[in-house]
């Protein structure tokens, strides 16, 4: 699999999770709600999505960012496909850590990302890393589409070589 189509499985992965999580016919409602999101006051539409993910809007929200800049990243080059999966493995592993802390599971009160949030995250973030950083192969800040960049980059054909 290559990483411009991890983007596009990502991005409408979490797409339809954000979608999803925004029609309260899929979330189910919680009668609890953590003590830190009813002090910040981020509870609008908190429940569990198909009665296992915790979401609430800000987290819809977050999700169908991360689908839709998924799909872009897929229509551009292999370069932005992969910072795209940088991002994802470093951002999303951040969070399945915070998950996994108490005071910090809720992302100090602003989306739930605790209990299969966690899961969903380092599911996510174990293959975006891959694809992001150990399936490089040295092509990182090269654009691997074009057959001119093989030299260095700002390479000049017929240009004198740049001295101090």
């Amino acid at each position: 699999m290559s990483v411009r189509l991890f983007s596009l499985v990502v991005g409408i992965g979490y797409s339809i999770l954000g979608i999803l999580g925004l029609i309260s016919a899929f979330v189910e409602p919680s009668q609890t709600v953590p003590r830190i999101m009813s002090e910040v006051g981020v509870t609008q539409g908190f429940g569990y999505l198909f009665g296992l993910l915790p979401v609430n809007v800000f987290e819809g929200f977050v999700y169908l960012v991360i689908g839709v800049c998924g799909i872009a990243a897929y229509s551009g080059n292999e370069v932005v496909s992969r910072l795209y999966a940088q991002f994802l493995g470093v951002w999303l592993g951040f969070l399945a850590v915070l998950g996994c802390i108490p005071i910090a599971n809720t992302l100090f009160g602003l989306m739930p990302i605790y209990g299969n949030d966690v899961w969903l995250h380092l599911a996510t973030a174990i293959p975006a890393a891959y694809f992001g950083f150990a399936q490089d192969k040295g092509r990182l800040g090269k654009d691997p589409s074009a057959p001119q960049d093989l030299g260095e980059p700002f390479d000049v054909k017929g240009a004198p070589p740049y001295t101090n």
